[in-house]
């Protein structure tokens, strides 16, 4: 795998006493200091979902990235969860997608018990209803038993977060 060419650094004003303490920490976790940092930010929850992003780029071809994306944040704890979902999905996927993705990822908060990460609720409802399914004498179920999460976006399907058809 390449090396990725670094061209920018951060600066954080700590404590001596911070610095000595994050120090420490990447020396026990046996990484050097930038190592251990980034580390913190993309964790391995949040580089999963990321990486479960990626095969989303149209909703069809998009189902079992969808699917992956589902048993990822179906299988996390809710510490996991919250971190794993704190950056929002990449630009590019198109309105259904998005809502789409946005929709789990409320699901599985409320499923976990924390709060859905503000990028969810910035995210517009559709304009036009998304139904799971071609077939018109489904359309009556499927907007009567799809969960609220999904409703909401205009996204009606059948399977919630944990089921699979």
């Amino acid at each position: 795998m390449a090396a990725t060419t670094k061209t920018t650094q951060l600066q954080i004003r700590l404590t001596r006493a911070e610095k000595t303490a994050m120090q420490q920490a990447a020396r026990r976790a046996g990484m050097d200091l930038s190592a251990y940092v980034l580390s913190r930010v993309h964790t391995p929850a949040a580089a999963q979902f990321v990486r479960c992003l990626a095969g989303c780029r149209e909703l069809e071809s998009a189902r079992l990235a969808l699917a992956e994306l589902n048993t990822l944040l179906s299988g996390l704890t809710a510490g996991e969860l919250s971190d794993a979902v704190r950056l929002p999905p990449p630009h590019g996927l198109s309105p259904a997608l998005e809502n789409y993705v946005a929709a789990m990822v409320e699901q599985a908060c409320g499923q976990a018990g924390v709060a859905a990460p503000q990028w969810v609720a910035a995210i517009r409802p559709l304009a036009e209803p998304f139904f799971g399914s071609t077939l018109g004498s489904l359309r009556l179920y499927l907007l009567t038993h799809s969960p609220p999460a999904f409703r909401r976006r205009n996204l009606f399907i059948d399977a919630t977060l944990g089921a699979q058809v």
